[in-house]
């Protein structure tokens, strides 16, 4: 099988997708965009993601694009890793459940919050609203210590990055089981060694 190739820039959303290559056991091949170049806006890329975002993935000649898709993409090519509940398993709907939360809610909710905006009318916003994401949150790590209980799925990788993204930036209150949760994902071999290699790949692309 054809090595995937992950197109990634360091401090993007494709820190998410290296961490989950990490995960993997380094299965994927880097190419690295350079943004400050404008590359994810070349011709070239934009055929791969015409959003001309990163990350994005091409796989025996199909492109994957979006972090959470990535993610759930690799997990089932790359089965041996386990990071994936089969298709046949009770566990699987909450898996997709909290990978896809991630971006759907966390995410935007975050967002609103940095730029200061206030939804008046929570039942038109994809999220509701900031206590109804807490809430749900909460929910998710309750079975702990990861979100399908004792076995870490790319799910985490996925839901794990957005919340200490928010935690780190103060969209969400640092507190538990928050702060205990990520703290466990922030630990893993694969977590750390994807910030080392990125450390290399900003001296790379010379964004020190």
């Amino acid at each position: 099988m054809a090595k995937p190739v992950l197109y990634h820039t360091p401090q993007t959303r494709g820190a998410t997708t290296a961490w989950m290559n990490e995960e993997l056991g380094d299965v994927c091949d880097i190419k690295l965009i350079d943004m400050k170049a404008g590359a994810q806006k070349s011709q070239d890329y934009l055929k791969i993601n015409p959003m001309g975002k990163i990350p994005a993935l091409v796989h025996n000649g199909v492109a994957v694009t979006e972090v959470a898709a990535i993610c759930a993409y690799l997990a089932d090519a790359f089965p041996q890793a386990g990071l994936a509940p089969a298709a046949n398993e009770a566990k699987r709907g909450a898996y997709f459940r909290w990978m896809f939360f991630a971006p759907s809610c966390i995410e935007p909710m975050m967002l609103d919050k940095f730029a200061d905006i206030k939804r008046e009318n929570t039942s038109s916003v994809g999220y509701g609203s900031e206590k109804d994401v807490l809430h749900a949150v909460k929910i998710a790590l309750s079975d702990g210590p990861f979100l399908l209980g004792e076995k870490f799925t790319a799910a985490d990788v996925v839901f794990g990055s957005t919340l200490n993204f928010a935690l780190m930036f103060g969209a969400i209150e640092k507190i538990e089981p928050f702060i205990s949760y990520t703290e466990r994902l922030t630990s893993r071999p694969g977590f750390k060694s994807a910030l080392e290699k990125d450390a290399e790949y900003m001296k790379e692309l010379g964004m020190e």
